[in-house]
């Protein structure tokens, strides 16, 4: 194989893998966030769980205000009552004490509601608090091991990319510049086998000509439709497939 080719390949292995570097080192902030919004959810659903127990509490004691306000009301029409000497007045006062007494049946009601509702809304702050906890511990960890993972990325990046200006610095000035405009148009894959006649990059059928020019090994050969280094070894096949 043309040494100048063997370079290549060696060069756009290692761009190969300083893309996956960058690609994963591309992720890692995206999955840090990923992490730390997981954790601030369940923050958010404990507060949540915390703010509806204070809101159970503060109904329940505004319908014991109400109860209280009601049976002051019939304290207050039964010392009437005392007073009057007439029944209509009787009659109307009593109908308010009523009144005031079903309400409070009501509001006693409605106050069992809220002290159950207050029970589960208690579960529920337990619950959060147990997930919050659960959240917060797997953030860490995850944010641990991203920030390791993280660090020999880097690592592995600056090891690639000095060995990468070392390879490049190894091959011929016009072959890499060549290599390197190829890449900026057409991706990572540019020294491409030829197998069975066609172009391994694009896959449309070469000349003859073409293939007996890799074959030599003498020179850099393009292929005649998308412009990528072409290159033959001894494991290929090039005669065209049926």
């Amino acid at each position: 194989m043309l040494e100048t080719i063997e370079k290549l390949l060696i060069l756009q292995d290692r761009d190969r893998r300083i893309r996956r570097v960058n690609g994963e080192l591309a992720h890692i902030e995206p999955e840090r966030q990923m992490f730390k919004t997981r954790a601030a959810g369940a923050q958010s659903q404990l507060e949540s769980a915390k703010n509806r127990v204070k809101q159970i509490e503060s109904d329940r004691k505004n319908l014991e205000l109400e109860v209280e306000g009601k049976k002051q009301l019939i304290a207050k029409y039964a010392n009437q009552q005392l007073q009057t000497r007439k029944n209509e007045e009787y009659r109307a006062l009593s109908h308010e004490i009523e009144m005031c007494k079903e309400e409070i049946f009501k509001i006693e009601n409605r106050e069992i509601e809220l002290m159950e509702q207050a029970e589960a809304a208690q579960k529920e702050v337990v619950r959060a608090t147990q997930a919050l906890a659960e959240a917060k511990k797997s953030m860490e960890e995850q944010l641990a091991q991203l920030g390791a993972r993280e660090e020999n990325l880097k690592k592995e990046l600056q090891d690639l990319t000095t060995n990468r200006e070392e390879l490049a610095a190894a091959v011929d000035e016009g072959a890499r510049a060549r290599y390197e405009r190829l890449v900026r148009n057409k991706g990572e894959t540019v020294v491409v086998g030829v197998q069975h006649g066609v172009c391994g990059g694009c896959h449309m059928r070469l000349p003859a000509q073409v293939m007996v020019s890799c074959q030599a090994q003498q020179e850099l050969v393009t292929c005649t439709n998308c412009g990528r280094i072409l290159y033959y070894s001894h494991d290929m096949d090039l005669a065209v497939a049926e």
